[in-house]
């Protein structure tokens, strides 16, 4: 019988052994994870509304793996993949032999360059050992220093914020959410975070990350020093191509795949975070996507494949965050938008739709306490997929309905 192996336990890996059984694949089925849990969602912690770190969420009970004839193998990191002979080597010397290989090994933060490794008082967040560390310091009296003004950071920051510990927020650039996020939302963010106690500095740069007398030690380029119970450097991810590139795959900003999520080496596929791909909605750019909903489609779209269904990547990107009561979402790559349409919804939710040159929607950006964008950012999405050209007045009217734009 045919062996199907999936390295990487997260979301992207589970969802795809799953999918496969779903899709009616009656091989062998192994899925190969380097923590010691089960596979768990990414850690919530960095959601304002969470405030349970104790356990995981389990993305499915150790039953239900059994029930769908999926071998999991826990706290093992895959060390050698060998595309001639098709094996994977593991941490303990196991070796799979493998007829299609997924390789979902996700991504993993960066480091900040010659902070000490392993200290208790800098650390980053990707694993449900960092969520449950970076807990016990939420509470009042202590104070946590937020390196990088992205989502996780800022999600951070409000989540501690509501817990009682002091926040300060470091970014170097000149203001928060430079990558992906209008400049008009992000104030409207930063300005929020400050009315409730964060302290935000923008276009400040570190000199040196320490950890001395049982706290973190931040020394400014100013020559101002600062002072925090715990540092979390949440300066972006790197994607985990290691085992990738010793095997000799191509790698661009990630393992590179094709349309089909099907790498330079025959029989092995890629998806989720570690891997960057041509979204033909964008003229064939290539792109990585760091998201929840990303690593979910890409895993059964990458099950599909390894089936041979030869299915394409035509989702649109989509991204979600919520600080205090605000959420924001963003549907589309706004980089090359020309002009800005804004439609506001009332409560202080509102959306600014980004066009290209020619008229084409290629963006929408929403932002509105709860769910007040929603709807009409699912609009836009649909919007973006169709290679629509609304009327930009049209687009501003909240009157007229963007359900009216997508049937026109």
């Amino acid at each position: 019988m045919a062996h199907f192996v999936i390295l990487g336990a997260g979301e992207c890996g589970a969802r795809a052994a799953f999918a496969l059984r779903e899709k009616g694949f009656a091989g062998e089925v192994t899925l190969v994870g380097a923590e010691p849990l089960p596979p768990y969602e990414r850690p919530p912690l960095s959601k304002a509304g969470s405030t349970d770190a104790s356990d995981p969420k389990f993305i499915a009970t150790a039953e239900k793996y059994v029930e769908n004839g999926i071998r999991l193998l826990t706290g093992l990191e895959a060390r050698d993949l060998d595309p001639a002979s098709r094996t994977v080597t593991l941490s303990d010397g196991t070796v799979l032999s493998y007829d299609k290989l997924l390789l979902a090994t996700g991504a993993a933060a960066r480091s900040f360059p010659g902070a000490p490794q392993g200290s208790p008082h800098i650390r980053a967040l990707r694993t449900h050992h960092d969520a449950a560390a970076l807990r016990d310091v939420m509470k009042p009296g202590r104070h946590i220093a937020i390196i990088g003004g992205g989502f996780i950071g800022l999600e951070l920051a409000a989540t501690a914020r509501l817990l009682g510990a002091e926040v300060t927020v470091i970014e170097g650039l000149e203001r928060v959410l430079k990558r992906g996020v209008p400049e008009e939302i992000a104030h409207l963010i930063t300005e929020r975070h400050r009315a409730e106690g964060v302290d935000i500095r923008c276009g400040v740069s570190i000199e040196a990350l320490t950890a001395e007398n049982g706290k973190a030690q931040i020394r400014l380029s100013s020559g101002e020093a600062i002072e925090a119970d715990l540092a979390l450097v949440g300066i972006g991810a790197r994607p985990n191509v290691e085992i990738a590139e010793r095997a000799g795959l191509t790698i661009e900003n990630g393992i590179a795949v094709d349309i089909h999520l099907q790498t330079s080496v025959p029989d092995v596929f890629a998806a989720g975070d570690c891997c960057s791909f041509p979204l033909s909605i964008y003229g064939g750019r290539r792109v990585r996507l760091e998201s929840w909903r990303n690593a979910q489609e890409q895993g059964t779209l990458a099950a599909a494949n390894m089936l041979g269904l030869d299915e394409a990547v035509s989702a649109v990107p989509w991204f979600w965050s919520d600080q205090y009561d605000m959420t924001l979402q963003i549907a589309g790559l706004a980089e090359g938008a020309a002009t800005h349409q804004r439609r506001d919804l009332g409560a202080g939710a509102f959306i600014l739709f980004h066009l290209d040159a020619t008229g084409r929607l290629i963006a929408a950006s929403g932002i509105g306490p709860g769910n007040a964008v929603a709807r009409d950012i699912r609009l836009a999405e649909m919007l973006i997929a169709a290679r629509a050209h609304p009327d930009p007045a049209a687009l501003a009217t909240s009157d007229i309905k963007l359900k009216s734009l997508l049937a026109a």
